[in-house]
């Protein structure tokens, strides 16, 4: 660890740092509520909140109520205003969409349980489209839990090796956020027991996974199109080397993003290839690693996968059924930004993120969009998450994913 730290920074400091106890830290989610709106709807229960400097929805958060009624118990939460997640873990998000970056079709390679997914979401505005993967199968329905909660329909997710999507989908992606597995150094604040098992054998093992795990990422990325790099460990080796290795693989296809001017305290992580290297000393968080890469021209593909994916089992609603769905959900109060499509499975009709549709038929996914409605003879039978619709409806989201929207009423907030 003496190594990998910067000489600049205090070895002492850094064991002091790793035996407080962990900030905690939220996120407000803009989907569903204003930051202003949001700290005027907490004022009464006297929450003590600091900013994030990298994230304006984000807050340290200290509260005389915890053993009373714990963070995640509350209202708010329960119906996804906010988003409990560590102050470092915003950083990956904020430098994806740094310098005014708005992609339309995104790729989180290691999702759950969704913190970045729904960060990403918000700043999206829920228009676009996002592919949320995760490995690990009791971990996607986290994933799901957590989208849901937080009212985000331009979402599909996957299940699968994150290894296999530069050959499945190449070139498809306009930004891929890749928090990729790793030994965990940096969150022992939080989890004592994180490094129980490691060794520098299985540190060595993880980063061959994060050199593969890289590439097809890379593969996956469209030219011009950005791709940050992440892990919550410390060493060199699962950090810098690995963006190294990809930067000595493709030397004309990809460059360095800087991120000293992501944020006004950024250089005090600052390496000198540009990437944010974040003790947990410096920030008073956890520890973290980004970095920021540009593709520049296309590289050669990778050999086409040998699997079958299966027919796709939704069909689109033709124009006519459409403008009738269309027309039944105005007359409830729900309605839907234009990006969004509406297709059909038996007696199920689906809202689809049009951003997607062009994967459609080239992997399988685990769940896309949110299922709007059944049909019977007297009509519609409106879905739970057809609600998120009736929340944006009552809204006026702004080019900043919804911090400068409105929402009616705080019931509305709760409902």
């Amino acid at each position: 660890m003496r190594a990998a730290m910067p000489t600049h920074l205090s070895f002492d400091d850094f064991i002091a740092a790793c035996q407080r106890p962990l900030r905690r830290s939220i996120r407000v989610n803009t989907l569903k509520i204003t930051v202003a709106d949001f700290l005027q709807l907490v004022a009464p229960y006297r929450w003590q909140l600091t900013p994030v400097p990298w994230c304006e929805e984000g807050f340290w958060i200290e509260r005389e109520d915890e053993d009373d009624l714990p963070l995640g118990s509350t209202a708010e939460h329960l119906s996804g205003l906010f988003y409990i997640q560590e102050a470092s873990s915003m950083l990956p998000v904020a430098a994806l969409f740094a310098d005014g970056q708005m992609p339309k079709r995104v790729m989180d390679v290691a999702a759950a349980p969704g913190s970045k997914t729904t960060q990403i979401a918000a700043r999206m505005g829920n228009e676009g489209g996002i592919l949320a993967n995760e490995y690990s199968a009791s971990r996607v329905k986290v994933l799901h839990a957590n989208i849901s909660r937080c009212g985000i329909s331009n979402v599909a997710l996957t299940h699968f090796d994150g290894r296999v999507f530069g050959a499945a989908l190449p070139e498809c992606f306009d930004a891929i956020l890749l928090d990729a597995p790793c030994s965990g150094e940096g969150v022992v604040r939080k989890d004592p027991d994180a490094l129980k098992n490691w060794s520098p054998e299985s540190n060595a093992e993880i980063a061959v996974t994060q050199h593969e795990l890289i590439d097809s990422a890379f593969h996956a990325l469209r030219p011009g199109g950005t791709l940050v790099y992440s892990t919550c460990t410390l060493n060199r080796q699962e950090n810098e080397e690995v963006v190294n290795g990809l930067l000595a693989r493709y030397p004309q296809a990809v460059e360095v993003v800087p991120l000293g001017s992501l944020f006004p305290q950024a250089s005090e992580a600052l390496t000198e290839e540009g990437f944010l290297h974040v003790f947990p000393q410096i920030f008073d968080c956890e520890g973290f690693f980004v970095a920021r890469l540009r593709k520049t021209v296309a590289i050669d593909p990778l050999p086409a996968p040998g699997y079958k994916v299966g027919k796709f089992p939704f069909t689109p609603l033709k124009t006519r059924e459409s403008a009738a769905v269309i027309a039944a959900a105005a007359a409830v109060g729900l309605q839907w930004t234009a990006d969004h499509t509406l297709w059909q499975r038996d007696k199920e009709i689906w809202l689809f993120p049009q951003a997607l549709e062009a994967l459609f038929g080239k992997v399988r996914f685990s769940r896309i969009g949110i299922r709007l409605a059944e049909t019977h003879n007297k009509g519609y039978r409106w879905q739970h998450e057809s609600g998120d619709c009736a929340c944006r409806a009552g809204r006026s989201p702004g080019a900043d994913g919804g911090r400068s929207g409105r929402v009616v009423s705080r019931s509305r907030y709760l409902s």
